[in-house]
């Protein structure tokens, strides 16, 4: 069967399944405008540009070796946009890191499935790695961020070791000092009590892979990057017994995982497009872990958002 035969099976397949999508976002606009940011072209593949959107701070200078963190929107591995993160990235940047967002290749617009899209995440955060010196970061502070799919792709940065882009210089490591993750997908292979599903088989045609090496879970081991969880205790889309199983699993591991949970929220709660409230609150738990790890000085008043 040939790729584009595959992806429309799929695609149609899937148009009885949930959809690990950020419900509400009304940035439809695609290729994003991000004033403020200035895009850069990461990888080149069959003809397409993928770019990233740098947030520098004001006054940043390639000599300041900044911490970095890089987004990775939501949107079920079919669809999305780089700008769902914008505003957390332009109040990084004025908080002093360098911010960034990032596109990858996704079903609906490109054709293929998820292991292409963690393949460029991957990408990503070796091209930041590689460039570090260039974009005034330092080389080995770069947190990993995203929300669902995107939360996914952060994670995966971490933990798979497989599907890799062949083309990448594989001697420049993908794995961030760091991970930030919203209402994550972590868990995508059966796990008693935690993850069962009976459609796992067409789950697998969705992800182009077998399961377990897409999954961030099956994959954790210890040398973890300390990690912070974001997850809606009623989240119907993606279980949050599975962001549970993740740090719990983390944390036997030796890592440092903590979840915070909140109460009655769903899926994609921490959107700044669902209203401020969660959304300043999970930002300014962000700030906090960030300066935890020696990457921000204490901010007396730090606020986001209008």
């Amino acid at each position: 069967m040939s790729r584009k035969s595959v992806a429309a099976f799929v695609c149609f397949a899937l148009m009885g399944l949930p959809v690990l999508a950020q419900a509400n976002n009304p940035w439809t606009g695609y290729p994003p405008e991000l004033p403020g940011a200035k895009a850069e072209t990461y990888k080149t593949v069959e003809g397409l540009d993928l770019k990233l959107y740098v947030y520098s701070p004001d006054g940043h200078a390639a000599a300041d070796r900044r911490p970095a963190v890089v987004f990775f929107f939501g949107g079920g591995w079919r669809s999305g946009n780089p700008i769902q993160f914008a505003k957390q990235c332009e109040y990084l940047a004025s908080r002093g890191l360098v911010a960034i967002t990032v596109d990858y290749r996704v079903l609906l617009r490109n054709g293929l499935p998820a292991r292409f899209s963690v393949a460029d995440a991957k990408s990503s955060i070796r091209w930041v790695r590689e460039n570090a010196d260039r974009l005034g970061i330092d080389a080995y502070r770069i947190a990993s961020a995203g929300g669902s799919a995107g939360g996914h792709l952060a994670a995966s940065t971490a933990f798979l070791s497989q599907h890799d882009d062949p083309a990448d210089n594989l001697a420049t490591s993908a794995n961030p000092n760091a991970l930030i993750l919203f209402n994550p997908a972590t868990v995508l292979a059966p796990v008693a009590g935690v993850f069962e599903r009976d459609d796992v088989e067409l789950l697998e045609w969705r992800m182009g892979a077998p399961l377990e090496s897409m999954s961030p879970y099956h994959n954790l081991a210890e040398g973890a990057p300390p990690t912070l969880v974001f997850h809606g205790k009623a989240d119907k889309v993606v279980p949050y017994a599975t962001a549970e199983a993740f740090c719990d699993r983390m944390n036997e591991l030796a890592g440092s995982c903590e979840l915070v949970g909140y109460d009655g929220e769903g899926h994609g709660f921490f959107n700044y497009s669902r209203g401020t409230d969660a959304f300043r609150d999970t930002l300014m738990r962000a700030d906090r872990f960030l300066v935890s790890l020696g990457w921000l000085a204490p901010a007396a008043a730090a606020s986001a958002g209008g």
